[in-house]
């Protein structure tokens, strides 16, 4: 008799939980939490030098191509904001009549930025006479040509090779001596 009561026991649960209201068996939701996600990309223009930052040229005195076989290695990278329409990279010294200065005393005279000349990718050399954006002096040049940007390149790269010469001929009262400047690369992206 027990075991008929436990099933009818049981059939009654099961009869119960079937016909029970549907509330009783939903989750329970809270309210909605929001957070709000800003997510920012820099403008950003760099270049790096990867080899070469120091090159040693040696000199002859009055020679037009006074060479060395170190180029410098280096790359521009960029990502930019809508509007910039180019990118272009430029060697400039900062004094176009003492690219490189003398060291010892009593010797006055420098090497200018137009005798030294700059091979763009194994191209031919030029000299460093063009007013860059970045001073007044005429002692830049454009390192090959602009890169014009769109939607496809507006965060890209570009790599290139330096050499480099110096022209005695520029300088021919040059006196025998060790010449020490600081040849800066810098890159510009235009609106």
């Amino acid at each position: 008799m027990l075991r008929k009561q436990t099933w009818l026991g049981l059939a009654a649960a099961a009869i119960v939980m079937t016909v029970a209201p549907a509330s009783w068996a939903q989750a329970a939701n809270s309210n909605v939490g929001t957070v709000t996600i800003n997510a920012t990309l820099t403008e950003s223009l760099t270049v790096t030098i990867n080899s070469g930052a120091a090159v040693t040229i040696p000199l002859l005195a009055n020679t037009a191509a006074n060479t060395t076989a170190t180029t410098t290695g280096l790359t521009t990278a960029w990502t930019l904001k809508p509007g910039r329409t180019s990118v272009a990279v430029w060697a400039y010294f900062t004094s176009a009549t003492a690219a490189l200065v003398h060291q010892a005393i009593g010797n006055t005279t420098d090497i200018p930025s137009s005798a030294v000349k700059v091979s763009y990718n194994a191209g031919a050399y030029n000299a460093l006479t063009v007013v860059s954006p970045f001073n007044a002096a005429a002692s830049g040049l454009q390192i090959g040509p602009s890169i014009g940007i769109t939607g496809a390149n507006k965060t890209s790269s570009r790599t290139d090779a330096l050499g480099y010469q110096i022209d005695t001929t520029v300088v021919p009262q040059l006196q025998a001596d060790t010449y020490i400047g600081t040849l800066n690369i810098e890159a510009q992206a235009t609106p």
